[in-house]
């Protein structure tokens, strides 16, 4: 890829319920989506794998190994989490439910709340990407990961001036040279048993505002997908 910014805009929480994946297609189809991660356990998930098929989305793997949810006395509090012996076989279960969705595999590999930062999962995921030579999120040096285009503070509290088009804008303009991975979770409507709801709305809006596409053309950033720029990255994994 010649461009001297390419940009892959990724939606988490594929699968996740209809109202996630409605702001996902919607901010695919009529925004600067190009990008999801599958949730293959969640209520949507095969709904969300039939729309990968027929699709250009580009399409990987979200891993869930656990979830946490703040409270203001204990702080971060697991609301389930996978045993550290049992996160290789969940990996591998998921990975397997994934490819008998969408009928083929993941094109990136990335984790519910990156919890596969930390080991024990760390090594397993470094594995896994590295068998089938497909970008790791924050591992893969030739792809930078910006995760600032996110509607909450690091305690949980709505922060909406990081979702607005002004503020996609001003990250878009930063961009640095070379490839960057772009993290979003747009929604549209109610989204159940999800933290993270108000802001996904306020997400699907700036990624489908006008201004941010003219911006993304004025700027020359090329959007494309991990499975595009993925055979010339992974070989140093």
């Amino acid at each position: 890829m010649s461009a001297a910014r390419a940009l892959i805009v990724n939606a988490d929480d594929f699968g996740h319920s209809e109202a996630v994946d409605a702001g996902v297609i919607e901010a695919h189809e009529r925004g600067i989506v190009t990008a999801a991660s599958l949730m293959v356990r969640r209520p949507n998930a095969e709904a969300a794998a039939a729309y990968a098929r027929r699709s250009d989305l580009d399409v990987g793997l979200h891993v869930e190994l656990g979830e946490w949810r703040h409270d203001e006395q204990q702080g971060w509090v697991a609301v389930y989490e996978t045993e550290a012996s049992d996160v290789r076989g969940d990996v591998a279960r998921q990975l397997e439910r994934f490819e008998r969705l969408v009928g083929r595999p993941p094109t990136h590999l990335d984790s519910h709340q990156h919890v596969h930062r930390e080991e024990p999962a760390l090594a397993v995921f470094r594995e896994v990407a590295a068998r089938l030579r497909v970008p790791l999120r924050q591992f893969t040096p030739e792809i930078a990961f910006n995760g600032g285009f996110y509607g909450q503070d690091d305690e949980g509290r709505p922060y909406p001036e990081h979702v607005s088009p002004r503020a996609l804008i001003a990250l878009l303009r930063s961009l640095p040279p070379g490839v960057t991975e772009l993290c979003c979770h747009p929604g549209r409507g109610q989204i159940p048993g999800s933290s993270y709801g108000s802001e996904r709305e306020l997400e699907l809006v700036a990624l489908c505002d006008p201004d941010v596409a003219r911006t993304v053309a004025t700027e020359q950033i090329t959007l494309t997908g991990f499975a595009e720029v993925s055979p010339r990255l992974v070989a140093g994994l």
